[in-house]
């Protein structure tokens, strides 16, 4: 009798949402490889029932993963994910996000990949929408980078499944945030404060704190993902809340959750960032039986509560 488990491959696979959703993968008893090359991921986050391959998604040496493991569904969920980087260094930026995904969905063609699903976003394709909480179907008009990347991608995809027949899901994810979340560089803000408060040094707020993000629970993007793949739907799904919270608020529930001593202190205003960014969920609801479980109190409790037992060891 044939085996129904299937061969996954994730990209990303050591790094904050990749990791998360390897787990889930492994514990639903699918064979798992990891592909990621270790320069945001990290080793503490590999499963140890994982395949794991130190490749860069721009590597030829790709091919020879496919060709080896012959996976049937592939996540991609490595990129390089900084903003202010890809506006330092926009030719960099593209080669790992638009040529690194590009090498592997040439693969993902030649070995006959089932389908493909992809980490994109939501806030940095819409930029700064009149229509909160926002649609798959306004105008997308990103302002970095790194928008413009995830949204070229989106149109490969579409092109690579009319043309090559590879279906595909594109999640345009809200700000995610969790355990395991970087807090150094350009991390998620939730992370940056809760590493701040939780040392006892002081987490600064860009600009006035007003600017709202809809916060997504990394446990609920893992699930989207799972239905994207289970689905025979194809196409283009938000994955957020519909709710708006600006950073102030963030920083009080943070504040009051570790008991940190520290003020609110406001910084200069970031280049180009949004003011608002709110996701519409409602096609993923309806087409991938989709909604997000994890409250920002309760998602807020477990975060602060993994950063606290990493700052102890």
């Amino acid at each position: 009798m044939k085996n129904q488990i299937k061969k996954i491959l994730v990209t990303g696979g050591a790094g904050f949402i990749g990791s998360h959703l390897v787990d889930k993968l492994i514990k639903d008893n699918y064979k798992v490889v990891v592909i990621d090359n270790l320069s945001t991921g990290k080793k503490e986050n590999l499963n140890s029932k994982a395949k794991f391959y130190k490749i860069d998604i721009q590597s030829q040496k790709i091919s020879q993963v496919f060709k080896k493991e012959k996976p049937e569904i592939v996540f991609h969920y490595a990129a390089q994910i900084d903003v202010r980087k890809s506006v330092e260094n926009p030719i960099k930026d593209a080669k790992i996000n638009i040529l690194g995904t590009l090498n592997i969905l040439e693969n993902c063609k030649k070995y006959k990949v089932q389908k493909f699903i992809f980490a994109s976003t939501g806030g940095a394709i819409y930029g700064d929408a009149d229509i909160i909480p926002t649609p798959e179907d306004y105008p997308e008009f990103p302002l970095s980078p790194y928008g413009i990347e995830k949204l070229i991608v989106d149109k490969y995809l579409n092109y690579y499944y009319q043309v090559f027949g590879l279906p595909f899901v594109s999640l345009r994810l809200a700000n995610v945030y969790g355990p395991r979340q970087n807090s150094k560089g350009e991390a998620g803000v939730i992370a940056i404060f809760c590493d701040k408060m939780l040392s006892s040094s002081q987490p600064i707020i860009n600009g006035n704190g007003k600017q709202t993000r809809d916060f997504i629970y990394v446990d609920d993007v893992v699930e989207a993902s799972i239905l994207a793949m289970k689905s025979k739907k194809v196409g283009i799904y938000n994955i957020g809340t519909a709710k708006e919270t600006n950073i102030n608020e963030i920083f009080g529930k943070i504040k009051k959750l570790t008991k940190a001593n520290c003020k609110k202190i406001y910084g200069p205003i970031k280049e180009g960032e949004q003011k608002r960014s709110c996701l519409d969920f409602k096609r993923a609801q309806k087409e991938l039986g989709w909604t997000p479980k994890i409250s920002l109190a309760e998602g807020l409790r477990k975060t602060v509560g993994w950063f606290r037992n990493k700052t102890k060891i």
